[in-house]
């Protein structure tokens, strides 16, 4: 069948993407300065599991709204498929050189702290002790991703993940079922044996385990190719959507009604006594224990079924959280850098808890205010610009009393194009 020349209509942008990518990152930043009293209305606070698996959830579905396009049969056949992997692993790229940047403001700004406020004990915290008392192995660790700060380890997981973009979205272009029982399969090997990347030259492996992370990651990737056709990837069902709210509602009751969480703990560590694995007892985070993927999975779903969600992510309360969502990797690197010199402030006063108060609205609004100028900025590349004159062909001087010739077209005809062309 010919390809029609018309010009596609672009897709309407679901304001649920940027505005839960938004939210995940207020969270995380505000989770990474320990000690504040906001704190308790996080993620994590309301669950199992926190703003790092909707991060990851999020960034699935984006990688699938974005890239797969190009990785289609038509696409392919016309293009080949290195025009479809080049800008994802461009993308795993960008990730790699914000990782190693935040990594070296990390060791700069705690070293500066350790300097200002005469606080040694700062160049021990968030895994620094191997860059100042073993450098050459840090050193070299650092660059290979294998030595990770404290606060400073979310990319490398995501990088990881977006090299192998380009075969799961070939594999759920396929079939999606193919590509989650894979993940799935991998998820259990990981978490049952224990396979991790290595961690040199700390013994153990990554905090944020590629091996394990990668379901929530496959789970959002699955998700976005089904919205790119107008699909659900989970049918939206009143039974389901009870059965999820059920559970989310479990989950709060099991951390907060009294007796109720030291009976379901005890029933899961006897689990575990009589064999379980950890992977489906513990509340791992690690190897992403089943609790808390249940959890993830729950919320996404039920958040996503509800069509007032929408509505609320578009309405303009919200706007600042869309915002910071579509800029998400540059909000992310700065929440890091002013999270981490929040940290040494507060290490370096007695008295911090003013701080506590004020310093996470601060940062919040500085995230802000970086987002809005990488938007203008955006807005001023795109706003396009007037065209050249063109200069008319310079002819041989006609004599002075001949007539000026009619064009062939008639008059009014002219050579330059009708600005409309």
């Amino acid at each position: 069948m010919p390809r029609s020349d018309a010009p596609r209509l672009p897709r309407a942008r679901d304001p649920r993407l940027d505005a839960f990518r938004g939210a995940a990152l207020v969270m995380i930043f505000i989770d990474h300065v320990p000690g504040n009293p906001y704190e308790r209305f996080t993620l994590r606070n309301w669950g199992f599991s926190d703003a790092a698996e909707a991060f990851f959830v999020i960034s699935g579905v984006a990688v699938g709204l974005a890239y797969a396009g190009r990785f289609s049969g038509e696409e392919r056949a016309e293009h080949g498929l290195w025009p479809a992997v080049q800008p994802v692993w461009r993308r795993a790229w960008t990730l790699y050189q914000a990782q190693i940047l935040l990594t070296f403001w990390a060791i700069a700004i705690f070293a500066g702290g350790s300097l200002i406020f005469n606080l040694p004990e700062l160049l021990t915290t968030i895994n620094l002790r191997q860059v100042f008392e073993n450098t050459e192995a840090a050193l070299l660790g650092i660059p290979l991703l294998t030595h990770q700060l404290g606060y400073v380890n979310i990319l490398p997981a995501y990088a990881v993940l977006m090299l192998a973009a380009p075969f799961a979205i070939l594999i759920g272009l396929r079939s999606p079922r193919l590509l989650l029982a894979l993940s799935l399969a991998l998820w259990l090997a990981a978490g049952i044996w224990y396979l991790n990347l290595p961690n040199y030259p700390n013994p153990g492996g990554w905090f944020f385990n590629p091996l394990s992370w990668q379901l929530i990651f496959m789970v959002g990737l699955a998700t976005g190719l089904a919205m790119r056709k107008g699909e659900r990837l989970v049918p939206r069902h009143p039974a389901l959507i009870a059965l999820a709210a059920g559970f989310l509602l479990l989950v709060l009751a099991w951390r907060y009604l009294p007796g109720l969480g030291e009976v379901l703990n005890h029933q899961m560590a006897r689990a575990q006594r009589l064999g379980a694995p950890p992977l489906f007892t513990a509340h791992d985070k690690t190897y992403v224990s089943l609790p808390r993927l249940l959890h993830i999975l729950a919320l996404v779903y039920v958040m996503a079924s509800l069509a007032s969600v929408r509505v609320l992510c578009g309405q303009a309360w919200a706007a600042p959280l869309r915002l910071m969502g579509r800029h998400g990797l540059l909000v992310f690197a700065a929440g890091t850098v002013l999270s981490l010199v929040f940290q040494v402030l507060m290490a370096g006063y007695d008295n911090p808890a003013w701080m506590a108060w004020l310093l996470p609205p601060l940062g919040i609004a500085l995230s802000i205010a970086i987002a809005a100028l990488a938007e203008r900025q955006k807005a001023q590349k795109r706003r396009p610009t007037a065209p050249a004159p063109v200069a008319a062909p310079v002819t041989a001087p006609a004599p002075l009393l001949a007539k000026a010739p009619v064009p062939a077209n008639g008059p009014g005809w002219s050579p330059l194009p009708h600005p409309a062309e």
